[in-house]
């Protein structure tokens, strides 16, 4: 395996704007893929998906066996507790966006609505995707990455 030390030029200063829920979230939707984090054996798991943004919520597929879809099933209540990352950094000027929701994750039980899930959203991967996951968010931020023009305004 060899490794590639050509360093890009380095990009001027930036700013950090944080984002209010509506336009993070906005720009969630404006994207296909993301990262979902939840818990597996006391232990912090990532997984990259493709999802889809419907009413405010955020649905995902995922198939049977998976550990989002077991977390996801044996949640009473409010759910189990995730959390989910999108982001578009242009990975030369580290210039754009990046946004997290914390939120509740529950198995899609109803069948015409996991039939309109699977019209809507397409696995990437060749595999079975019979479930759902819907994410209702309770806290979303954001920050969008701009270059610093050394104003100092905000």
């Amino acid at each position: 395996m060899t490794t590639d030390t050509a360093q890009a030029p380095a990009a001027g200063p930036r700013r950090s704007i944080e984002l209010d829920s509506g336009e993070a979230l906005r720009l969630l939707g404006s994207v296909s893929f993301g990262r979902i984090v939840f818990t597996r054996q006391a232990l912090p798991t990532v997984r990259p998906v493709n999802h889809v943004l419907d009413n405010g919520d955020i649905v995902i597929r995922t198939h049977e066996g998976a550990a989002l879809t077991t977390r996801a099933g044996q949640a009473a209540g409010q759910g189990v507790v995730v959390a989910y990352e999108a982001d578009a950094i242009d990975p030369d000027t580290h210039l754009g966006w990046s946004v997290v929701v914390t939120g509740y994750a529950h198995l899609v039980t109803d069948t015409d609505e996991l039939a309109r899930y699977q019209a809507l959203l397409s696995p990437w991967v060749h595999r079975a995707m019979d479930y759902a996951v819907r994410i209702r968010p309770d806290l979303v931020t954001g920050v969008r990455l701009t270059a610093d023009d050394g104003s100092g305004g905000a």
